[in-house]
């Protein structure tokens, strides 16, 4: 493999994705519409960073345009596609669910329609652990996840249904990926890590939506980036994997951690728990291990130092992005 399209470039993991596979010697072909879903500054961050490498070639196009998207397609021999691209965030598709299904179904559909049309082979799809509310943990990729309790988690399922259906018909070789709580360095600031940081910084109340004792599975974003990098390369017919951090955290830990490194103490605000969370999550990643020969390597402690460490040295432009 030389070409690979990554949509969603300028968002965080298809940032870091990007970054990992420049790195290696690929040529990059990124894409992503700069929604204003969270301020665009920190993705025009990404972005700039990203075009300091040679073999990357940045375009804004939104995979919900078919023809748009087909000009690329046209024009370089892809050997694989990263799809990144989403629209995320639980509690945000509950007020807005259309946008979820165009660009997590319909958009997904394009790529896949267009992969079938100019021949690509190998296909990964970034899906969610949100799929897994309800379930008995650590959760396995063989659960049955018919109840979404979100139209992002709902969009997210369909995604995977028409990813399989292509796979079926066309022997399209496809990754699905279900990630867990990502975070890291120019992480997503409608994200909790990323607000917290910014929160405790500033002085500011940090507001939790319960008390605190809700555990994630948080999985290091450069550990996400090199999972994803090992399932491009990887023949896996049609799987689902599960890229987590194989232990679950309460959140009042992760704060704990926050105050340690910037030295300050949280003043903390509690909302009612919202009905679209989920209580906890935890990643079974036997497969990751078995097929992708992957597992996490930066442990809770590390990230979050590496993660701080970032938000001090860039204050000035955290301090402008609105979370």
């Amino acid at each position: 493999m030389k070409t690979i399209l990554i949509t969603g470039s300028a968002g965080f993991i298809g940032f870091r994705t990007t970054q990992l596979l420049l790195e290696k010697g690929y040529d990059v072909i990124g894409i992503d519409n700069m929604n204003n879903y969270y301020d665009v500054k920190l993705k025009e961050y990404r972005l700039k960073e990203l075009t300091k490498y040679q073999n990357f070639k940045f375009f804004k196009v939104d995979i919900e345009n078919l023809e748009a998207l087909e000009i690329l397609f046209k024009e370089y021999p892809f050997d694989g596609v990263i799809n990144l691209a989403a629209r995320a965030g639980v509690r945000y598709s509950i007020e807005n669910p259309f946008i979820y299904i165009t660009t997590n179904i319909l958009g997904t559909t394009n790529l896949l329609e267009l992969s079938k049309k100019y021949g690509i082979r190998k296909f990964v799809l970034a899906s969610t652990s949100s799929l897994y509310a309800g379930q008995k943990m650590p959760f396995k990729e063989n659960l049955p996840v018919n109840t979404p309790i979100s139209p992002y988690a709902a969009s997210k399922k369909g995604a995977e249904a028409v990813a399989y259906t292509y796979h079926y018909l066309y022997n399209i070789d496809i990754s699905v990926l279900r990630y867990f709580t990502v975070y890291g360095p120019a992480g997503r600031p409608d994200m909790s890590i990323f607000r917290f940081i910014k929160w405790i910084d500033e002085e500011k109340p940090v507001v939790i939506y319960g008390d605190g004792t809700q555990e994630r599975d948080f999985t290091y974003v450069d550990d996400i980036a090199k999972g994803t990098t090992k399932a491009l390369e990887t023949e896996t017919g049609y799987e689902i994997i599960n890229l987590g951090g194989n232990k679950p955290y309460k959140l009042k830990r992760v704060i704990e951690l926050i105050e340690q490194y910037l030295g300050k103490k949280a003043k903390i605000i509690h909302k009612d728990f919202h009905k679209a969370d989920m209580r906890a999550t935890w990643a079974d990643i036997e497969k990751a291990k078995k097929l992708l020969k992957w597992e996490p390597k930066i442990p809770l402690e590390e990230g979050i130092k590496k993660t701080v460490n970032w938000h001090i040295e860039n204050r000035e432009l955290i301090k402008e992005i609105l979370v």
